[in-house]
């Protein structure tokens, strides 16, 4: 056998890859990582593929027994570390590479600052794609280990029973949670649904994340939205990043397991670069949002892509 076996799962450990596309229209969202700049240069520490799956982690992390000859893991996204536990303990601190033998168990704890961070596993998981990917769709119960978090006593099964001992790798720099970075989003679709009062509401005031979030949904709490028209319109798409406005005033930001249609108006989208920033966030932290059109959400999309391909040219090898 050639597997992780899961000691104590964690909160809400999951399998992730870059999302499943092409099935918006029959109701299935895309899923994937919600941070998929973390997925991505996790992957990159131990040789993997951009979209290779990963487990994400939310608030607090497994505990992993290596069931296999050695394993090289990577865990990015945080401000936590791997503890392994041996004779001797050690820590890992995040963005960086280790690589871990037969029989050693190691554990990641509480995330720190960001709720959701990912653990690459060198050669990937050997678990078959579902609608061309392995991402967990937890609702649908598809993807993943069964289609659900995970479980103590599960058994993950890798790829690789063996990596070559080679020099570890690290990121040239701290990754960024971006905390207190504003929020940059598009106006609309239904921004007409609300009075002007309420866009610069919007645009001025600064919302918390609600305890009530989840891969789904981000629900803010601070100001209420006035609707002028209403708060129910005809279903229409829905994308993510999209903040629909219910009846109680109170936004919500639609994240990676949104659904794919709906029925409230939505004020505003985030751009696309900043939905990652936004996942990270941890209920209780703050959120602004700052207003942009779509040639600047572009701009900013290749200016992040460009960012990723750099930071992933400058991992180096440890001291």
């Amino acid at each position: 056998m050639q597997a992780l076996e899961v000691i104590a799962p964690g909160l809400h450990t999951t399998v992730q890859d870059l999302g499943r596309t092409r099935f918006q229209d029959v109701g299935v969202p895309t899923s994937g990582p919600l941070d998929r700049v973390g997925l991505r240069l996790a992957n990159a520490l131990v040789g993997n593929p951009a979209g290779s799956p990963v487990l994400e982690m939310l608030l607090q992390g497994p505990t992993l027994k290596v069931a296999a000859d050695s394993v090289r893991v990577a865990l990015v996204g945080s401000n936590a570390s791997i503890e392994i536990r041996a004779a001797a303990p050690r820590r890992i601190a995040a963005g960086e590479s280790v690589r871990l033998e037969r029989g050693e168990v190691f554990r990641i704890g509480a995330l720190g600052d960001s709720i959701c961070a990912y653990l690459a596993i060198e050669g990937g998981l050997a678990i078959a794609p579902m609608l061309g990917s392995v991402s967990t769709y937890v609702r649908g119960g598809i993807g993943g280990l069964e289609g659900r978090r995970f479980q103590a006593r599960d058994v993950v099964p890798l790829n690789l029973d063996r990596v070559d001992a080679r020099a570890e790798r690290t990121l040239g720099a701290p990754f960024d949670l971006a905390l207190d970075q504003p929020i940059r989003v598009i106006l609309g679709p239904q921004a007409d649904y609300f009075t002007d009062e309420a866009i610069a509401t919007l645009l001025s005031s600064e919302y918390t994340i609600s305890p009530h979030a989840d891969r789904m949904g981000y629900r803010l709490e601070g100001p209420a939205l006035a609707h002028v028209k209403g708060y129910d319109i005809i279903s229409d798409g829905i994308v993510t990043g999209a903040i629909q406005v219910p009846g109680s005033g109170k936004p919500i930001v639609l994240m990676v397991d949104n659904q794919t249609t709906g029925g409230y108006p939505k004020i505003a989208t985030v751009i696309s670069a900043d939905i990652p920033v936004v996942a990270r966030r941890k209920p209780g932290r703050a959120i602004r949002f700052i207003a942009v059109d779509i040639k600047e959400a572009e701009r900013l999309r290749k200016a992040q892509e460009a960012a990723i391909e750099r930071q992933s040219r400058e991992i180096h090898v440890l001291a």
